[in-house]
């Protein structure tokens, strides 16, 4: 498998994954609330990273302490992705609130390109891509209409 198929496999699969994982959280949500959803997918998680990194005799996870402050805070978006999903799902469906999900994630993704942010590599925003930001809005706009 080339490089560039496997990289495309791996990012469908996480996809699908988000797809599958969004309506889950948001069935935790509507019975047992959203602290608590944000809690039991959270505590998934780290039950599902804790396994390969016991296999793995911790890995780097020792050297914790090099990683900028404010990258420790990535847990904090997890909250928001997991609320934001909850709170839509049931008001617009599955398919709608990933693609405003989607949305926002090619928005930020676009800012952060641009400016070289949070060690992005810069890819200045030019007529392509705004062109493809404005597609994905139109959808957006047609997906909720």
């Amino acid at each position: 498998m080339q490089p560039v198929l496997f990289i495309i496999f791996i990012g469908l699969l996480g996809g699908m994954a988000a797809g599958v994982q969004a309506p889950l959280s948001s069935m935790i949500t509507q019975r047992l609330g959203v602290m608590e959803s944000v809690f039991i997918v959270h505590i998934g998680g780290a039950v599902a990273a804790v396994i390969p990194l016991v296999v793995y005799g911790g890995g780097k996870l020792s050297n914790w302490r090099s990683v900028p402050w404010y990258a420790l805070c990535a847990g904090i978006f997890g909250f928001v992705v997991i609320f934001s999903m909850s709170y839509m799902i049931p008001r617009i469906g599955v398919g709608t609130a990933l693609i405003i999900l989607l949305a926002g994630q090619l928005l930020i993704g676009t800012i952060l390109d641009h400016f070289g942010l949070l060690g992005a590599s810069v890819r200045p925003l030019d007529t392509t891509r705004i062109v493809g930001l404005s597609v994905v809005l139109l959808g957006v706009w047609l997906s909720v209409k």
